[in-house]
């Protein structure tokens, strides 16, 4: 019996549709995936609580909306291919394999990459492929993507990842130094038309 479920729906009902969420694939994927198992029993009473938490190493899980804010910006279909910068607890790309046919996810910190790494596998995806490393750089190989994700803060959006970008494909992340704001992009061609969705604050991309 999943004894959290509750609290998994009273806070979709609470921070995400309140505010505007409407994906109902999103919204499907916030009540399924156990925040609770993605971090540590010192904050585990918190897991479903409207703000980030600490998961170690100066690293944090996002607030529960702007997990679903990102991931509907996205707009991810079941045929997609999605590139996570930033793995960090994993959370963000259980819900990102919920939606999409294929996560790519790198992370620079290996402890981080394993640990997620073990802890989906163990939840049986079987559509999400790891790696530790330079987020950016991207994963070249793999490209292009569908969507891309960024989950820390570059003072501007990595010309090497909007390269790894389909035609049409698009790209989510908080983008600055002091300020940030979380910067949707969709390429057209060689241009990335933005637009500024809401200022944020997330650790910054090294």
């Amino acid at each position: 019996m999943d004894y959290r479920a509750p609290e998994r729906e009273f806070m979709v009902r609470t921070q995400i549709t309140s505010r505007g969420v409407l994906d109902q694939n999103v919204i499907a994927a916030m009540q399924k995936v156990a925040r609770h198992l993605f971090v540590t029993d010192r904050y585990s009473a918190e897991a479903y609580a409207d703000h980030p938490l600490p998961i170690g190493h100066d690293q944090t899980i996002s607030q529960p909306y702007i997990v679903a804010l990102m991931s509907e910006l996205c707009g991810i279909t079941r045929s997609d291919r999605v590139l996570e910068i930033g793995t960090g607890s994993g959370y963000q790309t259980a819900i990102l394999a919920e939606l999409a046919s294929e996560v790519y996810t790198i992370e620079r910190l290996r402890a981080l990459s394993d640990s997620a790494k073990e802890k989906l596998s163990g939840m049986g995806y079987t559509n999400i492929n790891f790696r530790a490393g330079n987020g950016y750089s991207g994963w070249r190989e793999a490209a292009p993507f569908d969507a891309i994700i960024i989950t820390a803060a570059p003072p501007e959006i990595p010309k090497e990842l909007i390269a790894q970008l389909a035609d049409g494909g698009r790209i989510v992340a908080p983008v600055g130094t002091v300020m940030q704001e979380l910067i949707r992009g969709v390429r057209r061609g060689d241009q990335l038309d933005m637009e500024s969705i809401i200022y944020v604050r997330f650790v910054p991309m090294l």
